[in-house]
């Protein structure tokens, strides 16, 4: 492996995040509970950070969730960024950004910029992410975000126009600071094809606020300062980084709370959140929250589904409308969350411009709590015999500890009414994430961490008919609706489109959202700089955080 510069000597590869988990605690020193250079790090040298988070690739043409995006989020330069606690977009690697016609869109790069690797960045480097972006378009992938997008022109090393399919695009800007916006090395990186980590890493191919030294799939990443980061977030406060991952947010809650991780991220459980709140080694710090937790329909799969020998649209759509009238908001929140995660009644999460309850009149009681005799009144309408079998699947690994409870009071919820029998899986999320896009879960679990803070970015990638979620929805009416918002000047007027597409989705039911949670760091005693990063940006930069 790589020699890692900085106070902490190169960490040799463990097997399995038990393993450095066990590692990191003999690193944190004796029983006196006195750190050492070998931990966490001392004041002012490297910081450890925890999660539970599982990486799917660090190509970003590959990969559109959470984990992979944190790591993309640290090492590639991006045109457009949030600054700390904003979360409106702002020049990143650019020196300028604007509209200067209405489908076109210029952005013109500080000169001299460099990858960590040597290389010149320049506006090639800029053409070549965004065509492989949508030209590979990999099933797990953001280029859907990219629906506007009709082609990249060089103009000179520093100026690249984005040539756009419709006129005053008000979401393009934030959209180059989300998963579709990386900037990549065209040097190392493969035109037609997903490029491996262990490539990635070998290339060096990184320009922001840090580059990756050492790598270890799913285990340990060690992170290094790049001074030749140019843009708009400034230099690290933390010159080295060492991320691990965890199996189970037990064995991430006892690290911190010894000392030997220094910030616990994603995910540890609502109980152990409340237990850590009366632990005076650590801080728990919470931010604005955008992440929401849904059920997803394949409409193909799902009983009476398209592609199934009983295909029936009116019955598929009845047993999309009896869990949407029986899930207990409420009940999941406070028994399985504490009040962490709190019912969420629509598609757009609330804090946001254009956020309805589109669901909460539709289903259910009327007030918010479910009804039995609403969802047998449904399926009987429909003409659907029950019970009827569900398979539901969810992640056991990547959404917090508590995706079992949850999903087990949901699997209660419908059978409790005698008319679901519910065979309920789970899966690891490397597997899952290939799975859920290859027609084999008819019902499943997903949760979604926002790429920017805009009501568009919670409806473009699951309800156009070329959606992330690749569930075979399509309505026309909604796509031109979408289509619409994104280039609706007046806010007002935005808004009002906004509002009339959760309306309809509402009563087609592609996916059924019921909770909306708060981002939750827990921290050592010493560490600053987690206030500054959980911001309305939704975005964890490691760059903010410090010891001592």
């Amino acid at each position: 492996m790589r020699f890692i510069r900085g106070n902490r000597r190169g960490v040799p590869a463990v097997a399995g995040a038990a393993g450095i988990a066990v590692l990191l605690a003999a690193c944190s020193g004796g029983g006196d509970g006195e750190s050492t250079d070998e931990g966490g790090g001392e004041a002012g040298g490297a910081l450890t950070i925890g999660t539970t988070d599982k990486v799917t690739t660090i190509d970003p043409a590959g990969s559109y969730d959470n984990g992979s995006f944190a790591v993309m989020n640290q090492v590639y330069p991006f045109l457009m960024n949030t600054p700390y606690g904003s979360p409106d977009v702002e020049p990143d690697i650019a020196e300028s950004a604007e509209f200067t016609a209405p489908t076109e869109y210029t952005v013109t790069l500080k000169p001299g910029l460099k990858w960590a690797n040597g290389n010149d960045l320049t506006a090639s480097d800029v053409k070549f992410s965004f065509d492989r972006m949508v030209g590979i378009a990999a099933e797990n992938g953001p280029s859907s975000l990219l629906y506007n997008l009709d082609s990249t022109e060089v103009v000179d090393d520093t100026t690249v126009v984005f040539h756009l399919k419709s006129e005053n695009d008000q979401v393009f800007p934030q959209i180059l600071s989300s998963p579709a916006g990386p900037i990549v090395d065209e040097d190392v990186f493969s035109a037609d094809e997903l490029t491996s980590d262990q490539e990635i890493v070998d290339g060096n191919a990184f320009a922001g606020q840090y580059t990756i030294t050492s790598y270890n799939f799913n285990e340990l990443i060690t992170y290094e300062a790049y001074e030749g980061y140019q843009g708009l977030l400034g230099p690290a406060e933390t010159p080295e980084i060492n991320v691990s991952y965890f199996a189970d947010s037990s064995n991430l809650k006892l690290e911190v709370q010894q000392g030997s991780v220094d910030v616990a991220f994603r995910s540890l459980s609502s109980t152990d959140v409340e237990d850590l709140q009366g632990d005076d080694n650590v801080k728990v710090v919470e931010g604005p929250g955008g992440e929401i937790r849904y059920v997803v329909f394949n409409f193909d799969t799902q009983p009476y589904g398209a592609a199934q020998p009983e295909a029936d649209e009116d019955k598929a759509l009845a047993v999309r409308q009896a869990v949407a009238h029986l899930i207990d908001r409420e009940a999941i929140s406070e028994q399985v969350y504490k009040g962490t995660y709190t019912p969420l009644y629509s598609y757009v999460p609330a804090g946001l411009t254009g956020a309805t309850e589109s669901l909460k009149e539709l289903y259910g009681d009327g007030q918010g709590g479910p009804d039995a005799a609403a969802a047998e009144q449904a399926l009987n309408d429909a003409g659907v015999e029950t019970p009827v079998a569900l398979s539901l699947q969810y992640s056991n690994d990547h959404y917090g500890p508590s995706s079992g409870d949850e999903y087990a009071l949901i699997k209660d919820q419908l059978e409790a009414s005698g008319l679901f029998t519910v065979d309920l899986q789970t899966t690891e999320w490397v597997q899952y994430s290939e799975d859920r896009t290859a027609d084999v879960y008819p019902a499943y679990q997903l949760g979604w961490f926002p790429d920017y803070s805009d009501a568009d970015n919670y409806l473009t990638p699951f309800f156009l008919t070329e959606n992330f979620l690749a569930n075979h929805y399509s309505n026309p009416a909604v796509d031109e609706l979408i289509l619409e918002q994104s280039v609706t000047a007046d806010p007002d007027e935005r808004t009002a489109v906004i509002e009339e597409i959760q309306d309809t989705v509402a009563q087609d039911l592609s996916t059924v959202p019921y909770l909306q949670g708060a981002q939750v760091a827990v921290v050592g005693a010493d560490v600053t700089g987690a206030e500054d990063t959980l911001d309305a940006s939704f975005k964890f930069r490691y760059a903010a955080l410090a010891k001592g």
